[in-house]
This record gives structure tokens, C-alpha cells and sequence, in this order.
């Protein structure tokens, strides 16, 4: 029997030998048990950025999850590509709807320098009281509510309260039954403020400014009256109300202003559609005219107005006929034919002389004229009063 041969002598060596090393092939891969790439999250980041929050923060996003992937070697590379395009096309809309919203707000403000070329002391146009002047940017007194600027009166300025008052209308606010009662309201305010309305420059105009609906639901009553001198420089202040006169020039210019005022005021439809209207409208100059002549009839023979004050009265009583008339008329063509009659019963130089003999201004404006006019004249006007703006 045989035995195993003895191992060779020498340290390091064992018995019987290991066994041979085994290749790859029989283990398992390389980077076995190795986590895989993380998902990038500027990549994310920048598709949510660009649909959800701030598309230029988006686009930064992007730019940066490309730049760390090719480093790195996250995953995300695909996700970053369609967040950076989002991002862009995105931001370059809302590039383009800044620039449209922009431009028509920069179409409807005046611009930075007229707020600072404007002179006073900024001022809530509800703060504004009568007597108060005031100058609003570029002189555009037509707004719904324009910024004001408080002035002394002896400076240049653009408008000139003469009431501030609480409005009370027929209708709804900004509805044509409260358009007229606030126009209605500022004529008589402005003929108790500047009572000799001869003596007001020719461009002055009347402006009011009203509460709008909303404004309405959250409160606002407040009517505000204003004459505007925007066409030219003005200073100075138009008051001359009642504490500014005489008393007999108050008595005379009351009754003059008030019959004007209804004359001026006709209905705002033609005579054709609207007769009846028109028929009550005379009864109301009747009225007026009628309190003007009882005025002059208690003047009598005054000084300096002897001639003047029973030519006035002659032609205050002949117009009041034809008022009557017409206000009887059973025809448009009959109305219009006494309207001209009545309105052709006073003359201008008449009044003229009256209101020199009154110390009163005898400029005659061209809006009174104007209103010499008859109603179917194209270069006249129905409107006996001078211009207006309404806001």
C-alpha cells in the first residue's frame, strides 16, 4: 500500500492545494449592488417652473440641470431639455403680455413728468371744497376721478370748485335720469357761485364729477361742481355769489338766471318724438319768465334804469306769450314756430342795456348768441347755456 508523499518542506505552502481562482464569468458583474443614478432636480425643477411658477427661474433651472448631468451623470436629461424649452417659450409669452398691458396703461396715465410739472399741493379730489382751485395733470379736467393738485387761485390753474354737495338722484348712478339731475344741480351751483355769468371768461366750462356705480355701492354721495379754464391761463378766482354783490343786482340776476336756466334745459328728444314733454317744458319758461317780469314790475322807475328796466319787462311779457302758445301747440311745427316766435320777442341789446344800468357785465357771450338760434337753424342750438363737460 501506497502513502501520500509528504509535503514539500518550506513554510507557506498547505495541504492539499486550493483551488484553482475562478474567472469573472463565474461571479457576479461589476458594480454589483451599486445604487443607480439620481434623478436631477434642477430638472424638475425647471419644468415646474415654467408651466406653474416663474418661467426665467425655469430657464436658469434648466441651463443648470444640463451642466450638472453632463458632470455627474444623473438621469433627468430628457425632463431638463423639455423644461428649458417650456421655460423659454413661456417667459417670452409673458414678456409679450407685460409689454401689451404696459403700453395701454402707459396710453391711459399721463406720464411721470406731467404728475411732476404739475404745480400745488397734491390734494383727494373728495377733500376738494368750494372756492377751492386746483390743477390736474396735462389740464385734462374729462376723468372719471383726475388727480389734483390744491392752488392758491391767484395762481394759474385749471379748474375752480363751486360746489361740493351731497347727490341726490332719480335713478341709478351714471343712468341719464342721474346724469341730469347732477348737470341740473352744478348749472344752478355755478350760477349762485359766479351769478354774473356774462362776466365768465368765453372758454370757461362746466365739469362735474359724480359717483359711479361702484363708488356708489361703497358709499360715495359726493357731487362735485367745478368750472374749467383749461384752454387758456387763468388766474384768479370766477367767485362773485351773493356776499359779492348788491342787493339789487342779487334780486335782478336770481330771476335772470333762473329763467335762463330753464330755457336752456329743453328736453333732450326732437320735438317730434316727444311733444307733450316739450309742451310742459314751455309751461315751465312760462313760469320763470313770469317771476322774472313780476321782479321788474316791482322795480319800477329806478335810478339809471328808467328805460331800461320796462323795455326789459316789455319783452320778458311778450315771450311769455308765445311760451303759452306753444305750449298749447298741436303740432311739432306749431311748437317750433312759437319757439322761434318767443325767442325772437327778446333782443340781446335789450338785456344788455339792463344789466349796464345793474353795474353788471354787458359782454354778451357768444353762447347767448347762440342761443338766439332758432331750433332748426344747423348752426344754433337748443342749448341756451354755455358748453359743458360731464364726467
Amino acid at each position: 500500500m501506497s502513502t501520500p508523499p509528504s509535503p514539500p518542506p518550506g513554510p507557506g505552502h498547505s495541504w492539499p492545494p486550493p483551488p484553482p481562482h475562478q474567472g469573472w464569468g463565474w461571479g457576479p458583474p461589476p458594480g454589483y449592488g451599486q445604487q443607480p443614478p439620481a434623478l436631477n432636480g434642477f430638472a424638475l425643477a425647471s419644468l415646474l417652473s415654467g408651466l406653474l411658477c416663474f418661467p426665467p427661474l425655469g430657464v436658469a433651472f434648466g441651463i443648470a440641470a444640463l451642466v450638472q448631468i453632463a458632470k455627474r451623470g444623473d438621469r433627468g436629461k430628457a425632463l431638463a431639455i423639455v423644461g428649458l424649452v417650456v421655460s423659454v417659450v413661456m417667459t417670452g409669452a409673458l414678456v409679450f403680455t407685460a409689454g401689451r398691458v404696459l403700453s395701454a396703461a402707459g396710453d391711459r396715465l399721463p406720464s411721470l413728468s406731467e404728475y411732476a410739472d404739475v404745480e400745488g399741493d397734491l390734494t383727494d379730489l373728495g377733500d376738494l371744497r368750494a372756492g377751492d382751485c386746483f390743477n390736474v395733470p396735462g389740464g385734462d379736467l374729462i376723468d372719471e376721478r383726475p388727480v389734483t393738485y390744491r392752488i392758491d387761485c391767484a395762481r394759474v390753474h385749471h379748474g375752480e370748485v363751486t360746489a361740493s354737495k351731497t347727490l341726490d338722484v332719480p335713478g341709478a348712478p351714471e343712468s341719464r335720469e342721474a346724469d341730469r339731475a347732477s348737470e341740473d344741480a352744478c348749472w344752478k351751483a355755478q350760477d349762485e357761485y359766479a351769478m354774473d355769468t356774462w362776466a365768465l371768461p368765453e372758454y370757461a366750462e362746466m365739469f362735474y364729477y359724480a359717483p359711479s356705480r361702484r363708488s356708489w355701492r361703497e358709499g360715495d354721495r359726493t357731487l362735485l361742481c367745478v368750472i374749467g379754464t383749461t384752454e387758456e391761463e387763468w388766474r384768479g378766482s370766477l367767485r362773485k355769489d351773493a356776499g359779492m354783490l348788491g342787493p339789487e343786482q342779487v334780486a335782478f340776476l336770481r330771476a335772470a338766471n333762473a329763467a335762463e336756466f330753464v330755457m336752456s334745459r329743453p328736453p333732450d328728444s326732437d320735438v317730434e318724438d316727444v311733444l307733450p314733454e316739450y309742451q310742459a317744458w314751455a309751461r315751465e319758461v312760462h313760469a320763470a319768465l313770469g317771476v322774472e317780469a313780476k321782479f321788474l314790475q316791482g322795480e319800477g322807475a329806478g335810478a339809471g334804469r328808467e328805460k331800461a328796466v320796462p323795455a326789459q319787462l316789455a319783452e320778458v311779457e311778450a315771450a311769455r306769450a308765445q311760451w303759452q302758445r306753444a305750449s298749447q301747440a298741436g303740432s311739432p311745427e306749431e311748437f317750433d314756430e312759437q319757439w322761434d316766435r318767443a325767442r325772437a320777442a327778446m333782443s340781446l341789446e335789450t338785456e344788455r342795456a339792463l344789466r349796464g344800468a345793474y353795474g353788471l357785465s354787458t359782454v354778451v357771450p357768444q353762447w347767448m348768441w347762440d342761443s338766439q338760434s332758432g331750433p332748426g337753424d344747423p348752426d344754433g342750438g337748443t342749448d341756451g347755456g354755455p358748453s359743458s363737460e360731464s364726467v
